[in-house]
């Protein structure tokens, strides 16, 4: 019995050791730093719910003991038990998944939230359509799909065999905004008919393996299907810059890696060699530039981003849609804001607006329920009277411009 009971204080003891000894570590090296605790912080705010989950995070992330031990438990769980953390999903073949892309396509949204009107895109994409109407410029929206939209079959071997995957709640307001009389670039047939091309096979996905973001094969696909559409349309004719491709080879370390921050982890896994396509004008040689007077004018994400302002630059969506149009165009990029932030930019910055015909929206699938600062509002401003001229029928801007 006496000795029962002393195994029941020495792990009583131990446990107790255990969520006490980080605690005594961090004040010390607080006290020692000149800092006041920070446990006390607790006492220095409202005791709400809110504060207390802010409180409990703010101690994790000064945590010492967490610091020095996180990094080998994560590389233990992602070698033993294929876990990543709160950032990332591993997938089959080495895949890996940005996670709130894999909970968009996989958990049912939360009801409606009437208090919380800006959740629901449509009606921001509807008002911005009509803001840009009065001044006589259409509206393009292009949903660019999670990568685990397009290869679910990568995320699991129960998804194989199948096509490219569309979330109801991407569908509905894919056939609203139709209903709306928005336009939409519908990129997930477009994939869908590319997967079953031989020529996007393994061997050249549309999606970087590493990566949440689309390949160079994606890239090209989307902007000669988007360019497609436009000429089809008989919006924008296409005009007399020739363009041609260059090689050229670079070597990435995908951001899924790099969000689960675990430097064992990246030592292991070498980066992606990426063959990118960077368009330059045939006459010059020179990299494709921007003309911010053009016709058309392109706003979105990261997607935009990767490969046209990171390296090899010029080698994006917005370079490869001019190329097909034969005319450069105007970029407004928000890593991360094209829900809401890249509007808002846009209305900062309403002289990007003169002589457009055509705005090209692009957001990813995922922002569709976890947009940062949701949907909201933005109205552009009236109209300068210099804009009012700027937008009368002229000649075709100089296309020279921005271009050396």
């Amino acid at each position: 019995m006496t000795k029962t009971f002393s195994k029941e204080i020495v792990l009583v003891a131990g446990f107790l050791a255990i969520i006490v000894t980080p605690g005594i570590i961090q004040t010390a090296i607080e006290l020692r730093g000149g800092d006041a605790p920070q446990a006390l912080n607790v006492f220095r705010q409202k005791t709400t719910s809110k504060n207390l989950r802010a409180y409990e995070r703010e101690m994790e992330d000064a945590s010492w003991v967490a610091k020095q031990l996180r990094p080998a438990m994560q590389y233990a769980q992602f070698r033993l038990l294929r876990e990543a953390g709160d950032k990332a999903v591993i997938g089959r073949e080495g895949w890996m998944f940005y996670k709130p892309g894999f909970r968009y396509l996989t958990e049912r949204p939360a009801p409606p939230n009437l208090a919380v009107p800006s959740n629901d895109p449509l009606p921001a994409i509807v008002a911005f359509r009509d803001e840009l109407a009065k001044r006589n410029i259409r509206l393009l929206v292009m949903i660019a799909p999670n990568k685990e939209s397009v290869y679910p079959e990568k995320l699991t071997r129960r998804a194989e065999g199948l096509d490219v995957l569309v979330c109801a709640q991407t569908r509905r307001l894919m056939d609203d905004l139709k209903s709306a009389g928005i336009e939409v670039a519908d990129l997930f047939e477009t994939y869908r008919v590319a997967k079953r091309n031989p020529q996007h096979n393994s061997a050249s996905p549309l999606y970087l393996v590493q990566d949440s973001h689309w390949s160079p094969a994606g890239v090209q696909v989307a902007a000669k299907a988007v360019a497609q559409k436009i000429v089809s349309g008989g919006w924008i004719q296409r005009g007399g810059v020739a363009y041609e491709s260059k090689p050229m080879s670079v070597r990435r370390v995908g951001d899924v890696l790099r969000m689960l921050q675990v430097p064992q982890i990246e030592r292991r896994i070498a980066p992606e060699e990426i063959l990118c396509q960077q368009i330059v004008r045939s006459d010059t040689q020179l990299p494709y530039q921007d003309n911010p007077d053009a016709e058309i004018l392109v706003l979105g994400d990261s997607f935009l981003r990767i490969y046209e302002q990171d390296e090899p630059q010029s080698a994006g969506f917005v370079a490869h849609l001019a190329r097909e149009l034969q005319q450069p165009v105007t970029s407004l990029i928000n890593d991360g804001g094209a829900s809401t932030l890249v509007r808002q930019e846009l209305h900062r910055r309403p002289r990007l607006l003169a002589y457009k015909k055509l705005v090209i929206w692009e957001f990813v699938e995922r922002d569709i329920r976890f947009g940062t600062e949701g949907w909201q509002p933005v109205p552009l401003p009236p109209a300068s009277r210099a804009e009012r001229d700027e937008a009368l029928p002229r000649a075709r801007p100089d296309d020279t411009k921005g271009n050396p």
